[in-house]
């Protein structure tokens, strides 16, 4: 750690952070070292996916220690949470001891790191005594998990796409907060298994292998144009056209990539054409998903109980959770 920052806190620090769901998508990297994106996205934070992490540096001891959902986890787990706390509190830290709770299903496609790194780079901020923006803590988390910049914001955040390759400017910022328009997102949840290839890996194999993926880096800032204005309108169908669409048309890349990532199970189809079923019947309902089998469905408060009763009632479906917009990363003892 340099010597003009203090050391760090040995008392627990305690953030949470929500998942969020990129309603323009985010799929590929232009640097795996720096975790650098390919392409811009757009995102709704979502109130009832979330991460509580609790950090504590220890005075003894010449090892880490991660606790993920109760349980001790992997070398690989520990040691991309050891690189991460590395970058925010020196590599000449004293060894630390994390303890983190997701209240959904971790790595299956519900955005899990995303909330877990955001929570983390928040605590660590505290712990660590560096007083960091969050546009700061923004770029450092995206470090940890590409969608995690976006999850230090509540409400509707953008990431941006830097000009180079120093990270600098590949961090997110907030477009609108958790009170400007009140939607919601039902998961229609169909596996609570992890995903057997994860999203950096997907992104990968897509970017070297698919014959279509220089069409998606053409085609983003349009679709975040787009969707911006239609954000600012406070316009449903197109938010939910272009929300469906990105999806569509992310998850049809990985399939094109050699071999196939296909992240859908039978309970995905299902579930899409249930909803494109309701939306035949005038209901406003729109599909998105995020690398994995869960289903998403963009809609309005009104119509929920009657999507969430179609959505359970399919035998692939285990449960439909339901989330408004919600807040960004923050300190626990902040406001809860």
């Amino acid at each position: 750690m340099p010597s003009d920052q203090p050391a760090p806190v040995k008392d627990p620090v305690t953030a949470v952070a929500h998942a969020n769901i990129a309603l323009i998508k985010y799929w590929g990297k232009r640097s795996a070292e720096k975790n650098l994106p390919a392409v811009g996205s757009v995102s709704l934070t979502l109130d009832a996916l979330k991460t509580e992490t609790t950090v504590r540096f220890l005075s003894d001891g010449d090892k880490d220690h991660l606790i993920l959902d109760g349980r001790s986890a992997g070398t690989e787990q520990v040691q991309k949470v050891s690189k991460f706390t590395d970058l925010m509190a020196g590599s000449n830290r004293p060894p630390v001891f994390i303890e983190s709770h997701n209240n959904f299903p971790t790595g299956a496609g519900l955005a899990s790191s995303a909330s877990g790194f955001a929570a983390l780079a928040k605590a660590l901020n505290k712990a660590c005594s560096l007083d960091l923006d969050d546009q700061t803590l923004s770029v450092f988390a995206r470090q940890g998990s590409g969608s995690a910049a976006r999850s230090i914001f509540g409400g509707f955040a953008e990431m941006k796409l830097g000009s180079d390759n120093s990270g600098d400017g590949d961090y997110a910022h907030q477009l609108y907060d958790e009170n400007y328009w009140d939607i919601r997102l039902l998961v229609a949840v169909v596996s609570q298994a992890p995903k057997k290839i994860g999203s950096t890996e997907g992104m990968n194999r897509t970017a070297k292998t698919s014959p279509f993926y220089n069409a998606w880096i053409e085609s983003s800032p349009n679709d975040i144009r787009n969707i911006k204005s239609a954000l600012a309108e406070r316009d449903f169908q197109k938010l939910g056209e272009l929300s469906e669409h990105s999806a569509m048309k992310m998850h049809g890349l990985a399939i094109s990539a050699h071999p196939s990532i296909l992240y859908w199970q039978a309970g995905t189809m299902e579930s899409i054409r249930k909803v494109w079923g309701l939306r035949k019947r005038g209901i406003p309902a729109y599909i998105t998903m995020d690398a994995g089998s869960q289903v998403k469905v963009i809609t309005l408060p009104e119509h929920c109980s009657i999507i969430k009763e179609a959505l359970t009632e399919l035998p692939g479906v285990t449960d439909v959770i339901e989330a408004k917009p919600g807040p960004g990363a923050h300190l626990i003892t902040d406001t809860e």
